[in-house]
């Protein structure tokens, strides 16, 4: 299915939001998520289905001041 993932075209395999992280190589790292604009809990990812066309945003955190 064709994803927007951080706003660039992907074209992934993953059924649902925890899948995509692992698909995409964020598996184990603190990061936030985003479907659609919405937050999405850590413990939501797995029952989080994807579909066609979403967008995705995957952020990590920031060290600095």
């Amino acid at each position: 299915m064709k994803l927007i993932v951080n706003g660039q075209q992907h074209e992934a395999a993953s059924q649902n939001l925890d899948a995509l992280l692992t698909e995409l190589d964020y598996a184990g790292r603190l990061v936030a998520t985003a479907l659609n604009g919405d937050f999405v809990p850590k413990d939501e990812r797995a029952a989080t289905p994807l579909a066609d066309g979403d967008k995705i945003e995957i952020l990590a955190p920031m060290k600095g001041g």
